[in-house]
Formats: C-alpha cells, sequence, structure tokens
C-alpha cells in the first residue's frame, strides 16, 4: 500500500529546523555605540555590507520599528542581488530583529537577530538568521555573511569611533 502523500509546504513558509539555522560569533574592537550605529545607517551599510570585492550601490533604511530597507549588491562580474525586509525589534545599542528575502523567484522570509554585547573594549556581534530550506543555503549565507562580518571589521577599524 503506497504513504500517504506528505502535503508540501506553503509558498514562503518553510519548516523550522534548528539545523537548518544560521548562528555567527565575532568580536569587534570597537564601541558597542559605534558597532551598533555601522548597522543602522544607509551611509554605514554601503561601505561593508555584501560579501567581499561586492560593492552596494544601493542601500535605503527606514530604521524603525515595522520600517522597510531594501539593498543591492552587485557582484564583481556586475550581477545585481537585490534583498529587502523590514525592522521587528530594534533596542539601542543591543539588538536589531529584521526580516531578510533575496527579491527572487522561491525566496523565503529569514529572521535575521543580532545581539550587541559590551566584550571588554570591545563588542561582540552574535548573528543568527533562520529557516532555510536546506543545509546547502544555510552553509551558502554562512559564507556570505563570515564574509560581510570580515568586511564590518576591516570598516570598524577605519573608524575613529569620536562619532559613535
Amino acid at each position: 500500500m503506497p504513504e500517504p502523500a506528505t502535503p508540501k509546504p506553503a509558498m514562503n513558509t518553510p519548516p523550522a529546523r534548528d539545523d537548518h539555522a544560521l548562528s555567527i560569533s565575532r568580536v569587534f574592537d570597537a564601541p558597542r555605540s559605534l558597532v551598533f550605529k555601522v548597522w543602522s545607517s544607509p551611509e554605514h551599510l554601503a561601505r561593508w555590507w555584501g560579501p567581499k570585492n561586492f560593492s552596494v550601490p544601493s542601500v535605503t533604511v527606514d530604521f524603525r520599528r515595522n520600517g522597510k530597507w531594501r539593498s543591492c549588491i552587485r557582484s564583481p562580474e556586475g550581477n545585481d542581488y537585490w534583498a529587502s525586509g523590514s525592522y521587528r525589534e530594534i533596542v539601542t545599542p543591543s539588538l536589531l530583529v529584521l526580516t531578510f528575502r533575496w527579491e527572487e523567484d522561491g525566496a523565503i522570509d529569514t529572521l535575521v537577530t543580532v545581539a550587541f554585547e559590551d566584550a571588554g573594549a570591545g563588542t561582540r556581534v552574535t548573528f543568527q538568521q533562520a529557516p532555510f530550506l536546506t543545509a546547502d543555503e544555510r552553509d551558502s549565507h554562512a559564507d556570505g555573511w563570515g564574509e560581510c562580518l570580515d568586511r564590518l571589521g576591516r570598516y570598524l577599524s577605519e573608524q575613529d569611533g569620536s562619532n559613535p
């Protein structure tokens, strides 16, 4: 006797799977107020958002609860990748919660949580994103966000910290 068909999840409603969640933690040699600020302003985001060797030709931010954001990252080959979402929670200077969705067919909404904690003279950033449909998608985002956080570290080292 055939097994009953498993219903497919509704479009844009992926199954929640802990093994498909992404978590990255980094400590930056910069004050928490500055690290938080460079996550909240389009002028700063345009300088570090995206994987290595990518540029950010467009980023708009309505930095308030339920405000929308949208960005375009451009690959070295000239391909544009658009993403957008909204801010669910903002607790200055300790927490950002936002939705993230690639603007392409089949893309799903994910939830990004970024916590900012004092770590000695620096700041620990804990980045989490979920859910992903597959481990491959999670790992692809881990690579991209890892490079993005590398760029953030370099960008923070260029700031003088006098204007957090």
